[in-house]
């Protein structure tokens, strides 16, 4: 039986989102995969698809509301791979009670403002020219590892080499964990 992953969006959503195909057809033959769009997860009004209203919309309660939905949505242990705001709403679920082994978060920059982490592996990466990354203060305090990919900046999870590097260190990491279990 493959292990449930889902996957939260970027605050740009799914709709366009043509990157995230690099993901799909490496962890589909593995994961039994469900998709979150972060937008519709939060009811944003999509009227107004400018980059800062947006963003606004997302932390003037968007957040909130959806770790209040994703809790109410899933009920058994997930693996979580999530991109920016979306491992925002995953880190605070999981803080909530949301039942997670694993969450890969990427370029989720206001994690910088978080004091506690969930009670799971956390897996955190950063574009090392990512203005907003937390510094490695924070990282220190959480008592979590620092992965900063050279060269990059916010949206590195758009880059098929990426994308490529985490799926197979995402699908390492689970069948090691699922032998574990077995042994």
């Amino acid at each position: 039986m493959k292990k449930r992953l889902i996957i939260l969006s970027d605050l740009w959503g799914f709709e366009e989102a043509i990157w995230m195909h690099s993901y799909q057809k490496i962890l589909n033959p593995h994961f039994e995969i469900e998709y979150f769009d972060s937008r519709m997860l939060v009811d944003l009004d999509l009227s107004d698809n400018s980059e800062g209203l947006i963003h606004a919309r997302f932390v003037n309660g968007g957040i909130d509301r959806g770790v209040y939905k994703l809790g109410l949505q899933e009920k058994q242990t997930i693996i979580v791979l999530a991109f920016s705001v979306g491992g925002v709403i995953a880190w605070k679920a999981g803080l909530k009670g949301l039942n997670i082994s694993t969450l890969y978060a990427i370029s989720s920059t206001r994690l910088r403002y978080e004091k506690e982490k969930p009670d799971c592996k956390c897996s955190l990466y950063f574009g090392a020219n990512d203005r907003y990354k937390p510094d490695v203060e924070w990282f220190r305090d959480l008592e979590l590892d620092l992965n900063l990919i050279p060269d990059q900046e916010h949206e590195l999870y758009r880059e098929e080499d990426f994308a490529k590097m985490l799926c197979e260190k995402i699908i390492e990491e689970q069948t090691e964990a699922g032998n574990q279990l077995i042994n």
